[in-house]
């Protein structure tokens, strides 16, 4: 396993958050729980510790600000209060790793439809708002209720889009840290827009059929080195 990293999630209650949270959590990494409300975060904190008792889940409730001091955070916020919620701890990010799992996304019925960001992607929208963060996208395809269930086998890969090497081999280390996880350099945050979108459809496939699909690469040859 690579070293151990305090991770960080702004917005951290909603299912995508929680279930990030617990994978990393049992893959060794103490996890901060972010949000407005800190009662809030505490008690979501509090239900994953006591969900998996039997397993070692350090997971901590605290503010949005104090998630952002953790060593890599991760933005799990709805798409349309990310930027909004990341620009007042802009000072606080500077110069961090901020991975962002969020997508632009719109329900209509049993679908769900990719929206297009002003700057391409939510992944750009964060960088132009936090330009001192290193911004990588990733985690966009994973099913959260699958995720927050560790006695559930999760396999899957995880696409990582940066414009800066160390928050791509960091995210990446992060990502192969989490059982069953497999992550691939996906190139530069340009990549972060089509990433986000198939979101969507990914969505709308698993509430169609019922299932709890991800994203598995075939012909991907983990041998080589990330982004060979």
């Amino acid at each position: 396993m690579v070293g151990v990293m305090q991770v960080g999630i702004v917005g951290g209650t909603g299912p995508a958050g929680r279930g990030l949270a617990v994978r990393a959590a049992a893959s060794g990494h103490p996890v901060v729980i972010g949000s407005r409300d800190e009662g809030r975060a505490r008690g979501v904190a509090a239900d994953v510790v006591a969900a998996w008792p039997d397993q070692h889940v350090e997971v901590e409730g605290r503010t949005n600000e104090q998630a952002a001091g953790c060593e890599v955070v991760v933005v799990a916020t709805p798409w349309d209060v990310a930027v909004a919620t990341l620009r007042p701890l802009a000072e606080m990010l500077d110069g961090k790793i901020l991975v962002s799992m969020v997508s632009a996304l719109l329900a209509e019925g049993r679908e769900f439809h990719a929206l297009l960001p002003s700057r391409g992607s939510m992944a750009a929208s964060i960088q132009a708002a936090v330009p001192g963060s290193m911004v990588a996208a990733a985690f966009h395809h994973l099913p959260a209720s699958e995720m927050e269930q560790l006695d559930r086998p999760l396999v899957a890969d995880v696409l990582v889009a940066s414009d800066h090497a160390e928050a791509t081999r960091t995210t990446l280390d992060l990502v192969d840290s989490i059982e069953g996880l497999r992550g691939i350099d996906a190139g530069s945050l340009s990549q972060a827009g089509p990433i986000e979108a198939l979101t969507a459809t990914l969505i709308t496939v698993n509430l169609r059929h019922r299932v709890h699909a991800a994203v598995r690469l075939a012909g991907y040859d983990t041998r080589g080195e990330h982004g060979g």
